[in-house]
């Protein structure tokens, strides 16, 4: 049994900002609980004081117990909750050891002293399910973001824990990658463990949890039961700011608009891309993980000839993060410093309240919209995004695809490398499909 007893956290980063507030919950063993909610609500919260990683890591004030099976994960060092829960972060990039695949997938197993054949078996047994043996003996920081999302999630099947932690997993993965996960769930649930999974993208889950919370402003605001589930439609779900449980792959979406002024591509020697791309219009860059959709982004950014012209988002903000604060962070993307537009920008994606916050205590989505900010604020016309609305919910990836359009009537250029249908759907003018 898995217990949240009183629970209560606010980050040390953050004091003002309670994150967890008098959260009571038993999750029986055996139970997938669904975890959604806004932005920043507080869901990775709960999967960090599960794992551990508070208090240990992220400092706050904590009240409250948190119990695995009758153990205070508190005051177990985070080498003995190891070997009780695996953990699939949002970002994959910050739970690997490793540099090749095939370690990473035994790192988990050698730390628990788990002896060598028992491993190999295990991995060989993790690759058949997750078909990723064209993904074994590669180096990690080569891959795709979903490629590396596989990698991180089936690193925990090969642990085989009792209680499984899911930090938006589907967040880097197209539709295919997206529905070979939910058949992972599914044999995890087979096999009893207990699954709490934090997400926005609901549709993939949505039939096959035992019970969903509502998490809003770090408090439980609905607790459905299966049936509750079953009963609830896209446009209730919508009501409460959350995503469709149905959705489209992607490259079925058709959309294709009126070929008017274009900008050349240069050849790449590895990859065949599209050769024109339409001017002042919203391009949608789809197509499987690994296709090389990244790649295509970076190969438009290293053309000297139009690098004054483009701004593009990565798919890891982290890496294009670099003030004190989100205003600071927006005010040094506008050509000419001017306080009164970025506070603008800032209002467009419901950001002002984090303007004196440090960028990097921000939550996943919350960090997605501020570099999307600064791309608003950077005045290029050709405006690159890889992956903006991963980790963002059903109101703010509205905001996004309404910035989108403002940017596109402004007469920018938009690229977006994306698996979000909902986001093709509600503002892409163009689609450009990328084949292997």
């Amino acid at each position: 049994m898995t217990e949240l007893r009183d629970v209560s956290f606010s980050y040390a980063a953050a004091p003002e900002k309670g994150c967890i507030k008098h959260i009571d919950l038993t999750v029986p063993d055996g139970q997938f609980l669904l975890l959604t909610g806004g932005s920043g609500c507080g869901k990775s919260t709960v999967i960090r004081l599960l794992n551990g990683l508070v208090p240990h890591f992220f400092e706050g004030e904590l009240s409250g117990d948190v119990l695995i099976d009758g153990r205070s994960v508190p005051k177990m060092e985070l080498y003995e909750t190891a070997a009780l829960q695996g953990t699939v972060f949002q970002n994959p990039r910050a739970q690997f050891f490793t540099v090749d695949t095939t370690g990473e997938l035994a790192f988990g197993c050698e730390n628990q002293g788990i002896p060598e054949n028992e491993i190999l078996s295990r991995i060989g047994r993790t690759v058949e399910r997750f078909r990723i043996s064209d993904l074994m003996d590669r180096n990690i920081f080569c891959m795709s973001g979903g490629e590396k999302q596989k990698i991180a999630c089936a690193s925990v099947d090969t642990l085989q824990p009792p209680l499984i932690l899911l930090d938006e997993p589907s967040a880097n993965l197209d539709y295919a990658a997206t529905m070979q996960l939910r058949g992972i769930i599914k044999l995890w649930k087979a096999e009893g463990r207990t699954i709490i999974a934090a997400e926005h993208r609901l549709f993939y889950l949505w039939d096959i949890a035992d019970r969903t919370l509502l998490i809003r402003d770090g408090a439980i605001a609905e607790d459905w039961s299966r049936a509750d589930m079953d009963a609830m439609t896209n446009e209730k779900l919508a009501e409460y700011g959350l995503r469709s449980i149905h959705d489209t792959d992607p490259v079925t979406i058709e959309r294709s608009c009126s070929r008017g002024e274009v900008f050349t591509v240069k050849p790449h020697k590895k990859f065949s891309f599209p050769a024109e791309i339409p001017l002042h219009e919203i391009t949608a860059v789809v197509g499987r993980n690994g296709v090389g959709k990244t790649t295509f982004l970076r190969h438009l950014c290293r053309s000297a000839r139009r690098s004054r012209r483009i701004f593009m988002v990565m798919q890891d903000v982290d890496h294009q993060l670099f003030t004190d604060s989100v205003l600071e962070e927006v005010l040094i993307s506008l050509p000419e410093e001017n306080e009164e537009r970025a506070r603008e920008i800032l209002r467009s994606l419901d950001l002002e309240d984090f303007a004196d916050r440090h960028p990097m205590s921000l939550s996943g989505g919350q960090k997605q919209r501020v570099a999307i900010a600064c791309a608003a604020a950077s005045g290029r016309d050709i405006l690159l995004f890889d992956e903006p609305t991963s980790g963002l919910d059903y109101e703010h990836m509205r905001q996004t695809a309404d910035l989108l359009r403002q940017l596109r009537e402004q007469g920018r250029t938009v690229l977006v490398v994306t698996h979000d249908s909902e986001l093709i759907e509600a503002c892409c003018t163009n689609i450009i499909r990328l084949e292997s």
